[in-house]
């Protein structure tokens, strides 16, 4: 089967939800286990590292960030897929199920509100200056003007994950689920 062919059996996001976590007429666990083989044959490892390393260590990944700039914010139905370039062949894109609240001096601009969009995108063509990520506060990208913060509240979260970050030439890439690494607290 090819990349191609796997791709459109892997189902929209808004079959997800429709369904919960699952697919269509099959289990939640049985649907994860699928992903879980889907992004290991297509990557060569899970969420993060490869299968043969240890322990995952928080904002690790992440934090591969700094340095980069946000050259991108792209709304696409129900999420937004934040794209940046850098010093390195990478082209890290961090796809957010969830939106993520934007912090700026002077305030808190959530999802919903005038000048969200504005506000996000304000953040082009910054560099990333921090990143944070840790149980209790998710995930953060600090600019020099203020942070893009991604830590939803159990009723925002729609779907089985958070956040997806990808686009390292090594393969790395990490997927933040409820419950999960720095989102234990959400269950």
């Amino acid at each position: 089967m090819t990349f191609a062919a796997a791709r459109w059996r892997v189902p929209g996001r808004a079959d997800r939800r429709a369904a919960g976590s699952g697919l269509p007429g099959q289990p939640a666990a049985r649907c994860h286990a699928e992903l879980r083989m889907f992004r290991w044959r297509l990557f060569g490892h899970y969420d993060g590292m490869p299968l043969q390393h240890g322990a995952y260590v928080p904002n690790a990944l992440l934090g591969r960030l700094v340095g980069f700039r946000l050259y991108s914010v792209e709304f696409v139905m129900d999420y937004v897929q934040l794209r940046f370039d850098g010093p390195t062949d990478d082209m890290p894109v961090l796809n957010c199920d969830v939106f993520p609240v934007v912090e700026t001096p002077t305030s808190l601009i959530a999802p919903g509100q005038v000048g969200y969009a504005d506000a996000l995108r304000a953040f082009i063509p910054g560099h990333v200056v921090a990143t944070v990520e840790e149980t209790g506060r998710g995930l953060r990208i600090e600019f020099d003007e203020g942070a893009i913060c991604l830590h939803p509240k159990v009723d925002e979260v729609l779907g089985p994950e958070i956040a997806l970050l990808s686009g390292f030439r090594d393969g790395r890439c990490m997927c933040w689920r409820p419950g999960e690494e720095s989102f234990e607290d959400l269950v």
